[in-house]
């Protein structure tokens, strides 16, 4: 038996106007560029590949299951600019055939420097999915697929208002050198953790990232020795697991449909194929799960012992995507010091507005510090310290590809001067 877990990541950032030291406007997104981007996105994979999707839910009578990590700010951001899309994934949802995993609402590296605004901003995230699909999400994935024994038992011991245990496991990369001779296709477990709300240990969720790059990158290389990638082909390696484990995660950027593969590609006939294709290949033994389900079927089989921080980034599997150079451990660290006065502001607000609900200053100061947690917030996004990497090759190039910048030091000075504009509304102190 081979049960496929199709996980997407979809995320956009709030990218940054340019901004220069002269500037001391407090509006830094670039919103008709966010706009023209999302919408482009949404044309050519977030709408067309959630209706296939839907589709393919339908037709196989719910036996093909997905799921979705969507980050809180391309919610922010369906919403505005294409709501429409909003509207069908929340008939996926209906289906009852759709999972949405946890997530840090504006896919920071909060756990790293924080673990307050780390835990805010997930509470945050299950709160948006909630109010939106009516599902609370039971299975997490920090940003980028980062993560280490510590965050595996800092998740484990999370807890529901009412005191229950939170999640039932997490979903991380399968990273070889830990791996060793073992499959990423069973369930593992963090050394020393406890029972999930399920009864059941913690478990681990592990990428397949053979098969799952096979997909989101080689799909239309035409130098691969596997290209033209068809459906049948590709049912036959998920059917080999069996012997070899029972499970085939499969995790990719939803952008992979239509975007970083263009339709031109069979991209999206390879997907409408491949769910038949599957239980095809071998009738009655293969089949589709979510996370949770996964996790509620099949027990650990070992410990996923990870000390040191992993991610799907770059061929490293490391966290030099973001932190590989001065420039990015610099803004990072400035970009969370501020964190304690802009909360301080914040919270001073609230006490204001507590103490004399009518008084038009304490409002109008509430609403001008919620607006700056709001921007402190946007500026924790990862994506501002991807576009800061400085690293050549072929992850050189990948980089290049997302960055909105002519280079990784044109990012930080944007990003610097951004930052010192919110220090100063944040301490009333000019750089």
């Amino acid at each position: 038996m081979a049960s496929v877990v199709f996980y997407f990541q979809v995320h956009q950032p709030f990218r940054l106007k340019r901004y220069t030291v002269f500037d001391n406007s407090p509006f830094y997104f670039d919103t008709e560029k966010n706009g023209q981007i999302c919408r482009k996105v949404a044309d050519k994979c977030y709408r067309p590949t959630t209706q296939l999707i839907l589709d393919l839910v339908k037709r196989n009578k719910g036996r093909f299951k997905v799921s979705y990590a969507m980050t809180g700010v391309v919610l922010d951001q369906m919403q505005e600019f294409c709501p429409d899309v909003l509207d069908i994934f929340k008939r996926l949802a209906d289906t009852g055939a759709c999972e949405f995993v946890g997530e840090s609402y504006y896919h920071s590296l909060s756990f790293l420097y924080s673990r307050q605004e780390f835990t805010e901003q997930v509470n945050a995230h299950t709160r948006r999915i909630e109010e939106l699909f009516g599902q609370t999400p039971k299975v997490f994935r920090n940003t980028e697929l980062i993560y280490n024994n510590d965050l595996g038992h800092f998740l484990s011991e999370m807890t529901t208002p009412d005191g229950k245990k939170r999640w039932m496991g997490a979903i991380c990369e399968g990273v070889d050198h830990i791996l060793g001779y073992r499959s990423p296709n069973y369930v593992y477990r963090p050394p020393h953790t406890g029972n999930g709300p399920h009864g059941k240990p913690f478990g681990l969720l592990l990428k397949n990232y053979r098969l799952s790059d096979d997909i989101a990158f080689r799909f239309s290389n035409r130098g691969w020795a596997e290209w033209p990638l068809s459906a049948e082909k590709f049912a036959t390696w998920v059917n080999q697991i069996n012997g070899d484990g029972y499970l085939c995660n499969l995790f990719m950027d939803y952008e992979t449909f239509g975007e970083h593969q263009w339709a031109e590609t069979g991209i999206f006939k390879f997907l409408d194929a491949l769910p038949e294709k599957i239980f095809d290949v071998s009738p009655g033994h293969n089949h589709f799960n979510t996370p949770s389900e996964a996790l509620t079927q099949f027990e650990p089989v070992g410990d996923y012992d990870v000390p040191h921080m992993i991610s799907w980034a770059d061929t490293e599997r490391d966290l030099t995507a973001w932190l590989g150079n001065a420039m990015q451990s610099n803004a990072l660290l400035e970009t969370y010091k501020l964190e304690r006065p802009v909360k301080d502001r914040y919270g001073a607000a609230i006490a204001a507005v507590k103490a004399d609900p009518r008084n038009p200053a304490a409002l109008k100061e509430l609403e001008e510090s919620g607006y700056l947690l709001g921007d402190w917030r946007k500026l924790t996004t990862s994506d501002h310290f991807y576009y800061m990497c400085t690293k050549y090759w072929a992850d050189g190039d990948v980089h290049k590809y997302f960055s909105p910048y002519d280079s990784p030091y044109d990012s930080y000075i944007n990003f610097m001067n951004v930052l010192d504009n919110v220090r100063t509304r944040a301490t009333g102190v000019m750089v």
